[in-house]
C-alpha cells in the first residue's frame, strides 16, 4: 500500500511537470514579436485605406457585425468580425486627465476610450485602448439600417465636455445622441463615466411601430498578445441577481468526461430586466447603466485577427449589445434611452463608490460567492489603504499578509499546540488503534479519552483552516482582476499581476522555459515549514504523499500572478517563526506533562544564595 501511494504521488507530480510543460509552450508563441492588439489595428488600419469598392471596405459598411460563414457542410455557427473604420469618417475627441473618448460621426456613437493612467503595454508612453478592436463603436445602433454603424450622422454641436450628433431615418424618425463627459472631480461622479442620451421623435403625423433598439456596450479583447482571454465575460444584472456569460460559452467544449459539452453559439441571448451590463477583459470593463431596465443582453464572439486560425483563443474578443423595447410613438411624440456608460479599469475602491454606482456595478470584479467577495473586497480595501503610504504594491501585499497572520494568531497558535500534542500521543493513538482495531466504537471512546487526557481538541485544528481557506482563494480570485496590480513593480518582478520571469531558457520539448523566481522561493519555504511543523498522522503513505506538496506548490504557482507567490512565500515564512517559537516553547497546557505530587520538578535550577 505505501509504495503504491507513492507511486501515486510520483505520477501525479510527472504529470503536472509535463502540464506546466504545456503550458510554457502554448503561452510563448505569439503570432508576432508586436502586441496582438496592434497587429490587428494595423491590419484594420490597412483595410479602412482601401480603396473603394473593395472587400475589406465592403465589409465595413455592413448594417450588422461582420461575421464569418461556416465551411460547406460544416454544421459550425458564424461568429461577429473586426469592422474597419469608415474611409473619411469624422472623428471627434474629448476627455479628462483620465480619459480622451473618440467619437466617430459614423454611428453618432464612441469608437474608442484611450486610459491616460493605463499604457497598452509595459514601456511604452502610449495608452490602452478600450474597443480600438470592435464590432461595433461604443453604443452603437445594431442591426438597424439607417441608424447603425453605416450611418454618417450629422455632428449638430460640441464644446470641451460635450457633443451632439443628429439623423434622420426615412425622414420619420428622428434620433439625437448627446454626450457628456465628466469631470476630473466631482460629488457624484467619476471621471470614466460619461452620460448618455438617445432620443428617438416621431416627425410623422401618424404613430410609429414599436421598435427593438439594440446597443453595442463595446468590444473586450485580449489584454495582451499572451492572452488567451479566459477572463473574457460578459455580464448583466437584474438589480438582484448577476448573470455572467464567459467567452467558453460560445465556443465548442467536449466537457469534462462528456458532461457539460456543448456546441459552438452564435450568440447568447440574456433576457432582462437589465440593471446594467458589461464587457470586461482581464483589468478593463464597460460598463452601461440604463436609466430605465433594458430588455436584454445579446453576447458573441468577435474575431480579431485573421491571421490566427479560428481554433486560436487568443484571436477572439466579446462583444455585448443591450437590447430596449421601445414602444409606439404617437403622432410628433418622442422617447428617450438614457444612461450612464463607465468605461476604464476594475478599481473595485473605484466601482464600490455608493454615491456614483448605485446598482452594485463592483460585482464586475467576480470576486466569487458572498463569502469570497466579502474576503476578497476586505483585503483589496486593506491593500488599497497600506499602498497609499508604502507606494508599493509588493510592501502592500506583505503588510497585508502580515496583518491577517496577527489577526488570525490565536487561533493559528491553538492549532500549532493541537498539532504538537497529537503528534506527542502519536505512540498511544497506534497502539489505541491496533488494541481495537477489532472494535470501532471501542476504538473511539479510547481515543476520545486518549484527547481529554492530553486536552486535545481534533476539531481545533480545522477552525482556523476554515477561516483562512476563504482568505486565500478570495486573494486567488482579486488578484486575477485588479488592475492596481498591473505592472506594478516589486524587487526583481515588473509586473504583479503576472509571473516574475528574470530569464528564459532552452528546454527539451518546448523549445523555451521562463524561470520565474517566486514560485521557488515558495517550494523552499513550503518544505522547511514541512519539515518543522508536527505531522499528525499515523499513515506513512500520507506522508511519502505529503513530501511532495512542494513542488505540487512549484508547478501550481508556476503560470500564476506572482503577487500569489508572494503572498503564500510570506504566509509561510509567518508560520515557520510562529512554529521555530511554539517549538522553544514548553507546553504547560498537558495535564501529561504537569509533575506529579511528591516528585521533583525536572530540569529546575536550584537559586543559589
Amino acid at each position: 500500500m505505501d509504495k503504491r501511494n507513492t507511486l501515486i504521488g510520483a505520477l501525479l507530480f510527472v504529470s503536472a511537470f509535463f502540464v506546466l510543460l504545456y503550458t510554457q509552450k502554448h503561452s510563448q508563441q505569439p503570432p508576432s514579436p508586436a502586441d496582438i492588439r496592434h497587429e490587428v489595428s494595423k491590419q484594420i488600419a490597412s483595410e479602412a485605406n482601401a480603396p473603394a469598392g473593395t472587400p475589406a471596405t465592403a465589409a465595413a459598411a455592413t448594417s450588422a457585425p461582420a461575421t464569418a460563414a461556416a465551411p460547406a457542410g460544416s454544421e459550425e455557427p458564424t461568429f461577429a468580425t473586426a469592422q474597419a473604420d469608415h474611409a473619411g469618417a469624422a472623428v471627434t475627441k474629448l476627455g479628462n486627465s483620465f480619459v480622451d473618448v473618440s467619437f466617430t460621426d459614423f454611428g453618432g456613437a464612441i469608437r474608442d476610450v484611450a486610459f491616460k493612467k493605463y499604457p497598452a503595454a509595459q514601456g511604452r508612453p502610449d495608452p490602452f485602448i478600450f474597443n480600438e478592436l470592435h464590432a461595433n463603436p461604443i453604443l452603437a445602433f445594431v442591426g438597424i439600417p439607417g441608424l447603425d454603424r453605416a450611418t454618417r450622422y450629422e455632428l449638430v454641436s460640441k464644446s470641451d465636455r460635450d457633443i451632439v450628433y443628429r439623423t434622420v431615418l426615412e425622414n420619420r424618425t428622428e434620433v439625437t445622441r448627446h454626450y457628456v463627459i465628466s469631470p476630473d472631480k466631482g460629488t457624484g461622479t467619476d471621471p470614466y463615466v460619461i452620460r448618455c442620451e438617445t432620443t428617438l421623435r416621431n416627425l410623422a403625423d401618424k404613430p410609429a411601430a414599436p421598435m427593438r433598439v439594440p446597443l453595442s456596450i463595446g468590444t473586450a479583447a485580449p489584454s495582451n498578445a499572451l492572452d488567451n482571454g479566459l477572463q473574457l465575460t460578459a455580464e448583466y444584472s437584474n438589480g438582484k441577481d448577476q448573470t455572467l456569460v464567459r467567452r467558453s460559452s460560445l465556443e465548442a467544449s467536449n466537457g469534462i468526461l462528456g458532461f457539460g459539452a456543448h456546441a459552438m453559439k452564435a450568440v447568447i441571448q440574456g433576457s432582462g430586466p437589465v440593471a446594467w451590463a458589461t464587457v470586461k477583459n482581464q483589468f478593463f470593463a464597460s460598463i452601461f447603466t440604463p436609466d430605465d431596465p433594458a430588455a436584454g443582453l445579446e453576447t458573441r464572439r468577435v474575431k480579431l485577427l485573421e491571421a490566427l486560425p479560428d481554433t486560436d483563443p487568443r484571436a477572439y474578443g466579446i462583444t455585448g449589445d443591450v437590447d430596449f423595447d421601445v414602444g409606439s410613438l404617437p403622432a410628433h411624440g418622442e422617447a428617450a434611452i438614457a444612461g450612464d456608460l463607465y468605461v476604464g479599469p476594475k478599481e473595485y475602491p473605484r466601482l464600490s463608490n455608493a454615491d456614483v454606482f448605485k446598482k452594485e456595478q463592483d460585482r464586475i470584479m467576480d470576486f466569487g460567492n458572498f463569502v469570497f467577495r466579502f474576503c476578497a473586497a476586505l483585503l483589496l480595501t486593506g491593500m488599497t489603504w497600506i499602498h497609499g503610504w508604502t507606494g508599493n504594491w509588493g510592501v502592500a501585499i506583505i503588510l497585508t499578509t502580515l496583518a491577517l497572520k496577527f489577526l488570525f494568531l490565536p487561533l493559528t497558535l491553538s492549532q500549532a499546540r493541537t498539532a504538537r500534542r497529537t503528534q506527542k500521543i502519536m505512540p498511544e493513538l497506534k497502539a489505541v488503534r491496533e488494541k481495537f482495531k477489532d472494535s470501532p466504537q471501542k476504538q473511539q471512546a479510547a481515543t476520545m479519552e486518549l484527547y481529554k487526557k492530553h486536552k486535545v481538541n481534533p476539531v481545533a485544528g480545522c477552525i482556523p483552516m476554515l477561516l483562512t481557506i476563504p482568505f486565500f482563494f478570495a486573494f486567488f480570485r482579486m488578484l486575477q482582476s485588479a488592475a492596481e496590480l498591473r505592472f506594478a513593480h516589486f524587487l526583481w518582478a515588473h509586473d504583479l499581476s503576472a509571473p516574475d520571469t528574470v530569464l528564459t531558457v532552452a528546454a527539451p520539448f518546448v523549445g523555451s522555459l521562463n524561470i520565474n523566481v517566486l514560485p521557488f522561493v515558495l517550494c523552499a519555504v513550503a518544505f522547511f515549514q514541512m519539515r518543522l511543523t508536527p505531522q499528525p498522522t499515523v499513515d506513512n503513505a500520507q506522508m511519502k504523499i505529503m513530501k511532495f506538496m512542494p513542488f505540487m506548490f512549484l508547478l501550481f504557482y508556476y503560470s500564476w500572478s506572482c503577487a500569489l507567490s508572494l503572498y503564500s512565500s510570506v504566509n509561510g515564512l509567518f508560520m515557520i517563526g510562529q512554529q521555530l517559537v511554539i517549538n522553544r516553547t514548553k507546553d504547560t497546557g498537558d495535564p501529561a506533562d504537569a509533575p506529579r505530587p511528591g516528585k521533583p520538578v525536572k530540569n529546575v535550577t536550584p537559586r543559589k544564595g
